[in-house]
């Protein structure tokens, strides 16, 4: 179907955007005056998603402050674990996980599921800045540890867990969910290390939070509608704004340009919106340089309601022959479905629907477990995301705008 410039425009108001997608072929788009065709497409699932996990190992959960636990324990659930004990010590929070596992045992102390023999992973979302002692103690008891982000939240931890890595040879996982964990993320992988864009040189990650989110109909319940806790407004407890959310982004930074050294340019952080908490950060900006590449992130707590879910993250990828754009969680103005992948490159251009790409973290982390390997993560690159969040936030300019 061709369409003058007078043509198109008409057709485009009577039917809109949708509608006009939906009138062609998946693959049979045309960017006028280019000469470069349009695809779009549905990832399809990768044939491991049909397959039963390979490798099984008993794992336990030790502190669920964090609602992130749900998507760490379904994650290794996928890849063969399963989950026989769990303790924590927040009563709702507690009441909220039993219901959700009612089979599981609920022990009475951390020591239960450190001393149990048959446990061989531990998993936490607990306080922040309680994650990195547990994981040691974890470490020391001959058991691998998977902490939520951030998984440290100081320079003296993290030299305490590297030196428990270098002793006892177990793994230090942290689940940097928004790639780990996000479908979109995940093929923008895949593309990354087929040469897909050329040579990435550039991340660019834009995170917006929402402090809280509203319960919509149908939901029991919502963890961000849930009353922030109160170590959720303390740096010294959740670590700060680029150390806390800002561990995603960095992760993504190091795992797509395949930077293995880098380093913070600079870094400032701000309260702009949330006088009553004084040393809680609700926005936060760095700029990193590594060896193979740059990468630019910023955070901030000001997701508003109409948007109907949590943040519109967005991931840019650079390279030197495309490059990659995802809306992970909607695509706004459009439809509510996240997982959206847009890639250029000398071409094509090509927008991928992600949302049956297989997650592989699970399978893979339960299999570093049993074969002593690190192919779900790589264990140093974890550890230099902390660090570098870490240095960010130390070195942080504080900023006070006018009002």
């Amino acid at each position: 179907m061709k369409l003058d410039a007078l043509d198109r425009r008409s057709f485009l108001k009577a039917v809109g955007t949708t509608g006009m997608m939906s009138a062609f072929p998946a693959a049979a788009l045309a960017a006028p005056g280019s000469g470069q065709e349009i695809t779009h497409e549905v990832a399809a699932p990768s044939p491991e998603a049909s397959q039963p996990p390979k490798y099984s190992i008993n794992f336990a959960v030790c502190g669920m402050s964090h609602d992130h636990i749900y998507g760490m324990v379904g994650a290794i659930i996928r890849g063969g674990g399963k989950l026989v004990a769990f303790y924590g010590e927040e009563p709702e929070k507690l009441a909220r996980f039993a219901k959700q596992f009612p089979n599981v045992k609920q022990v009475r102390s951390e020591d239960e599921i450190l001393n149990d023999p048959s446990i061989q992973l531990v998993l936490s979302s607990t306080i922040a800045s309680h994650r990195a002692p547990l994981g040691v103690r974890v470490m020391r008891h001959g058991k691998d540890y998977l902490s939520d982000k951030p998984g440290i939240t100081t320079l003296e931890q993290l030299a305490a867990v590297r030196k428990t890595i270098a002793e006892t040879g177990r793994i230090y996982g942290i689940m940097y969910s928004e790639r780990l964990e996000v479908k979109g993320a995940v093929k923008a992988g895949e593309l990354v290390h087929a040469g897909a864009i050329g040579r990435v040189i550039q991340t660019i990650n834009i995170a917006p939070h929402q402090v809280s989110q509203p319960v919509r109909a149908g939901q029991e319940h919502n963890g961000g509608a849930d009353a922030r806790p109160a170590w959720f407004w303390e740096p010294e407890l959740y670590g700060g704004i680029l150390c806390d959310i800002g561990s995603h982004q960095v992760d993504q930074f190091l795992y797509y340009t395949g930077c293995k050294q880098a380093e913070v340019v600079a870094s400032q952080i701000a309260n702009i919106r949330h006088p009553e908490h004084p040393k809680f950060q609700d926005f936060g900006d760095m700029m990193l340089r590594g060896d193979r590449g740059f990468g630019y992130v910023r955070l901030d707590w000001f997701t508003p309601d109409a948007l109907g879910t949590w943040g519109d993250g967005r991931l840019f990828i650079l390279g030197t022959e495309g490059y990659i754009e995802v809306r992970k969680y909607t695509n706004v103005g459009v439809s509510h479905s996240g997982n959206n992948l847009f890639l250029v490159n000398k071409t094509e251009q090509r927008y991928i629907d992600c949302n049956q790409v297989y997650l592989p973290f699970g399978p893979q982390f339960v299999s570093d477990i049993v074969n002593r390997t690190h192919t779900a993560q790589d264990q140093e690159q974890c550890l230099l995301a902390a660090e570098l969040v870490i240095t960010a936030q130390k070195q942080a300019t504080l900023v006070h705008l006018a009002d």
